[in-house]
């Protein structure tokens, strides 16, 4: 069974910087894309960054694209999201994902098989 868990989420104010990494239980890390998400509250939950498996290819949301820095430790099982710049329309519950396609990153929901619980970012104007 592949668990994931996420921590470094919390209350940062506009223009600060967090870190999220999500851990990654099982011996198969290195071959998922990982992707994170997030929702905030009444809305749908919305692609942010992918990495392949390999750490070669990655993927953001126009919206987080130059401030956002996702990575990948496969030797650590964890995939981090260096948040910079951020801004209150950041605020939202991200979640971690790992999708078993290897060959394409999808930027659906829909499209990953394993998530995590989610964490808390805020970002105070």
């Amino acid at each position: 069974q592949v668990q994931l868990v996420e921590s470094g989420g919390g209350l940062v104010q506009a223009g600060g910087s967090l870190r999220l990494s999500c851990v990654v239980s099982g011996r198969t890390f290195g071959v998922y894309t990982m992707g994170w998400f997030r929702q905030a509250p009444g809305k749908e939950r919305d692609f942010v960054s992918a990495i392949r498996g390999s750490g070669g290819s990655t993927y953001y949301a126009d919206s987080v694209k130059g401030r956002f820095t996702i990575s990948r430790d496969n030797a650590k099982n964890t995939v981090y999201l260096q948040m910079n710049s951020l801004k209150p329309e950041d605020t939202a519950v991200y979640y971690c994902a790992a999708d078993k396609a290897i060959a394409v990153i999808h930027t659906s929901h829909r499209a990953y098989d394993y998530w995590g619980q989610g964490t808390q970012v805020t970002v105070s104007s």
